[in-house]
């Protein structure tokens, strides 16, 4: 099943289910400074979740670009990402947990109807309780209805709640786990499936977050003045289940791409993965309005053109594959039709290349060298991250307090001389 007709499915699932549809919010958050990108569907809609009335109604359906960094040094393995969409579906004060878990289960499962998963290659997880909430007992007699007890789990905040931020509406989640392997794991222990779940041999397709909570300032308040559904499903994931392989990076939402840097005649696969999800995610946040600087948005896009081309040169290319990468996303058969790039995004990120190439050469040497990380920055240009990336693959670990001090020091000292020539 191609990306286009997950995406076609899930929304039209959810439409005869009463849900109207409403488009993709930007990826730069509107009246949020919080955040500095959209990273989850329910984002945009937290007024909604609080109690407000959204003039559509109680429920809603849609497909919302996200973007999350934090995970930025996993990018390359089997699943993560930086750019994903997350189809997710809302119940603002109507539905709860029964509704959203027989629904979530039928479409999976249905093939007439939804996706058409193996349900005996289903595992589900769902909230064991704190000082903040009880156990949730009754998604688990719920979830008993679809999938033999022995394939719920219960487990802790860690990973199963779910909120945004420090303040706003949050709960409890139920999470869907999917076998990947080619034979089936079959029935697990909590500590064997735990196993299976950090050697991405289950992977999370969907999630179901419980909304009744608020927080403030990091802290359980009290809650909300109406009981909330929030679901997300990540595309590539999804894709990755239904297209039967063990990894986003050979679904038809990257193949195109990686088919372009195979052209490298590389074997360093995690280095074409670690390019073909940057430049992809750099192409998505440029079409909303971000250009490279050195702060905020603007330097979350230049790390990722810069270690994009980092790993580019350690495959022994250039410029021009990722030019070639750029293309292929702006004329991706999935995103025909659902999005209309900037004209202008190869010539923005050619320009920011080709502004750091030769700042690169000349720190890879003084790397190799040893120069210090403080003096490589300062008198290079070259990014602490990138240091400390080279580093850890050497073996060779930073100081990052030590780099932190000396940058402090230097910020002080660049302030006081500027202060004493205006004053002159």
């Amino acid at each position: 099943m191609r990306s286009e007709e997950i995406r076609r499915r899930f929304l039209a699932f959810f439409e005869k289910r009463g849900h109207k549809v409403i488009p993709s919010a930007s990826l730069v958050p509107e009246n949020d400074s919080s955040v500095l990108f959209t990273t989850a569907g329910m984002q945009p809609l937290v007024p909604y979740l609080m109690g407000q009335k959204h003039p559509l109604g109680k429920r809603l359906v849609n497909i919302q670009k996200c973007v999350r960094t934090q995970d930025i040094e996993e990018v390359g393995d089997n699943t993560h990402d930086t750019f994903f969409e997350m189809l997710g579906n809302w119940s603002m004060g109507d539905y709860f947990k029964e509704d959203a878990i027989q629904w979530s289960f039928e479409l999976l499962t249905d093939k007439e109807k939804g996706f058409g998963i193996d349900p005996k290659r289903l595992y589900i997880t769902v909230f064991e309780g704190d000082k903040n909430a009880p156990k949730d007992e009754e998604a688990f007699r719920i979830w008993q209805k679809y999938v033999p007890e022995n394939r719920i789990f219960f487990m802790g905040a860690k990973s199963n709640w779910w909120g945004v931020g420090e303040n706003g509406p949050c709960g409890p989640d139920t999470e869907m786990f999917y076998d990947i392997t080619p034979h089936g794991l079959g029935n697990l222990t909590k500590e064997e499936y735990q196993k299976a779940d950090t050697e991405q041999k289950v992977v999370e397709i969907w999630n179901d977050v419980f909304m009744e909570y608020e927080k403030k300032n990091g802290q359980i308040t009290n809650k909300l003045l109406q009981k909330n559904v929030d679901t997300g499903a990540g595309l590539e994931r999804l894709t990755m289940a239904l297209q039967n392989k063990n990894n986003i990076f050979e679904t038809d939402l990257f193949l195109p791409i990686m088919a372009i840097l195979d052209k490298s005649n590389s074997d360093n696969a995690h280095s074409q993965r670690v390019i073909a999800d940057h430049i992809r995610t750099s192409v998505f946040i440029i079409n909303d309005g971000v250009l490279p600087s050195n702060t905020d948005r603007g330097y979350i896009l230049r790390r990722l053109l810069r270690r994009a081309y980092v790993h580019a040169h350690k495959i022994g290319s250039s410029l021009e594959i990722i030019n070639a990468a750029v293309d292929v996303v702006t004329h991706h058969n999935s995103y025909q039709g659902l999005y209309i790039f900037h004209p202008e995004t190869k010539k923005i990120i050619s320009a920011e290349i080709e502004k750091f190439s030769n700042t690169l050469e000349s720190g890879l040497k003084q790397f190799d060298k040893g120069v210090d990380p403080f003096v490589l920055f300062t008198s290079y240009g070259f990014p602490i991250e990138l240091t400390e990336e080279l580093a850890k693959e050497k073996g060779v670990s930073i100081d990052r307090a030590v780099f932190d001090a000396e940058m402090r020091k230097h910020q002080a000292l660049s302030r006081s001389s500027g202060e004493h020539k205006f004053k002159k």
